[in-house]
């Protein structure tokens, strides 16, 4: 039996097919209809944020056995969404398109993309609309939030704020238990949620893979927003042992006075940000208050192209930081060519020993000669 792991939101214990969608049933009937004696030893133990959605819709008096209609907003309240959204959906298109369109290519699910309150404002992938399942909710404006259609990735993802995984039956309403799907919201450079991809499944075997799927390209799309905000200076961060450089970096950016204008959840992460928001009146605090060093330190490394610097922060904990200047990094998008990461590693190697070329290129496992060869490269 593979191993459990604590904090695995959104995905029940792994279970043979039949079995699973047996079980899913049994809860349903315990938890929508109040059978306590259908929930045998094969019940799976339903999520509790799953219930608590149930419990949502229940308490708006729908019934799972209601016909669901997927409705569509107004012309004019679509046209508003894709206008309010136009950013979100540009970030994230080319993100999906390389990550999603290559890794599902043969699993027959498609995404959705949606606004902060589960309107449809963009669409990817092998979409079968002569399916009648499929067409109904890939299309632009429909609404698919709790209130509109129940229990799904959508309305979870931008409740919980937190990757989630639901298959078939764990939706609310036998129309939409056709469904599996996984979701993850997606959060703007100021922190707010801005809405939630969502990776769909028409009666489709399950794949749970597409939760950790969905984080990693939601990630992409939050660092390529960040990128796209006008600022003076970005910085990527890493812990030591890990160079900044890739999809994985926690990103701020920061105007020309310092202060921080944008960050991506990683960073957030990484810097206790939200803790450190009230530090400054209005947004998100000056570099001066996150690191112990002053910003210009930061500015000026920028300028000369040094690689990343080992920085400490106000947290008592010490980072790896790249700083590049403002523009520099618009060509390359979230992750640095592998010929600049280089660079940045071995001036960094040499750097951490004093200067020490031998040192360094020991520490590398490469000669000397290839790192002279490398640091006399700009």
């Amino acid at each position: 039996m593979p191993p459990s792991f604590a904090g695995d939101t959104g995905a029940a214990p792994a279970l043979p097919v039949a079995q699973r969608l047996t079980a899913i049933d049994s809860a349903r009937r315990q938890w929508l209809l109040g059978d306590a004696s259908s929930c045998g030893h094969a019940c799976v133990p339903i999520e509790p944020w799953i219930v608590a959605s149930w419990q949502r819709c229940l308490a708006r008096g729908r019934q799972p056995h209601e016909r669901v209609v997927f409705d569509t907003v107004s012309a004019a309240a679509m046209r508003r969404a894709l206008e309010a959204n136009h950013t979100l959906r540009a970030a994230a298109a080319p993100v999906i398109a390389r990550t999603l369109g290559r890794a599902m290519a043969d699993t027959g699910y498609f995404a959705l993309l949606t606004d902060a309150q589960g309107i449809v404002i963009d669409v990817h992938g092998p979409v079968d609309h002569a399916n009648r399942h499929a067409h109904a909710i890939a299309r632009l404006g429909v609404d698919l939030s709790e209130t509109a259609v129940g229990t799904t990735a959508i309305g979870a993802a931008l409740a919980e704020r937190v990757p989630v995984w639901l298959h078939r039956g764990e939706h609310f309403f036998d129309d939409t238990a056709v469904y599996s799907c996984a979701g993850a919201p997606v959060f703007g450079p100021d922190g707010q949620c801005l809405g939630m991809l969502d990776l769909t499944g028409v009666l489709s075997p399950e794949r749970r893979a597409l939760r950790h799927l969905v984080s990693v390209t939601v990630r992409r799309i939050e660092a390529a927003l960040v990128l796209r905000q006008p600022h003076a200076l970005t910085l990527r961060l890493g812990w030591p042992g890990q160079l900044p450089g890739d999809d994985d970096d926690g990103l701020l950016i920061l105007d020309a006075d310092g202060r921080i204008v944008g960050a991506n959840r990683t960073a957030t992460e990484m810097l206790d940000l939200r803790a450190n928001i009230g530090a400054s009146a209005g947004g998100w605090p000056h570099a001066d208050e996150v690191f112990a060093v002053p910003y210009g330190d930061l500015f000026s490394a920028a300028r000369r192209g040094r690689g990343p610097l080992e920085v400490p922060s106000w947290l008592g904990l010490r980072l790896l930081v790249l700083a590049q200047s403002g523009g520099d990094d618009t060509q390359h998008g979230p992750s640095l060519p592998l010929k600049s990461r280089e660079a940045a590693l071995i001036r960094h190697a040499v750097a951490q020993a004093g200067g020490n070329v031998a040192e360094a290129a020991r520490q590398l496992g490469i000669s000397r000669a290839t790192v002279y060869r490398k640091l006399a490269q700009r």
